[in-house]
């Protein structure tokens, strides 16, 4: 019985509550990610929304190449990306590597990235020796307006080196 009189008082209150709100001319909006990129679905750019993979790529001369996938699930919106991503890391099992990560190629050109549009980037290393081994890159993505909020990460086997540089986003996997 006390939880029923508990259960009318609160929802009284409530109704009061919103009653007086709406006759007051305010309103409370509740805004879902999608709704505050202007509509439809969320961005495929926001790190929480892609996932990335490092795999080797084709060697060239003096240098080892990695492959950086990215790849949007269904539902995604589409979005712009452009130049090499900033802010790159190294980790070996969740420690930084300290190795200093410059950019190579051109910074503004733009691709499309989302579902069905996968995109990658690549990260050259010297064959310098030993070098320091990583499974994880971190990464802030830019577009052709600036930084895209937000680390991505990628995960994968390879080795860093003092010189190592990553390129441009580019179209396909």
């Amino acid at each position: 019985m006390r939880i029923v009189h508990k259960i009318t008082t609160v929802a009284a209150v409530t109704a009061t509550a919103a009653a007086t709100v709406l006759a007051l001319g305010g309103g409370v909006a509740f805004a879902s990610p999608s709704a505050a990129a202007g509509g439809g679905a969320p961005s495929a750019c926001r790190p929480a929304n892609h996932t990335a993979k490092i795999t080797p790529a084709p060697a060239s001369s003096g240098h080892r190449h990695y492959r950086v996938t990215l790849t949007a699930a269904p539902g995604y919106a589409p979005c712009r990306l452009a130049g090499s991503p900033a802010d790159v890391r190294f980790y070996h099992r969740g420690s930084l590597d300290p190795v200093a990560v410059g950019r190579y190629g051109s910074q503004h050109t733009a691709v499309t990235f989302g579902p069905g549009h996968p995109v990658h980037f690549d990260i050259q290393v010297p064959n310098a020796a030993p070098g320091a081994r990583a499974d994880e890159a971190t990464f802030t993505l830019m577009a052709p307006g600036g930084e895209i909020p937000g680390k991505s990460s990628a995960h994968g086997a390879l080795t860093v080196h003092a010189g190592t540089v990553v390129g441009p986003v580019q179209r396909g996997a």
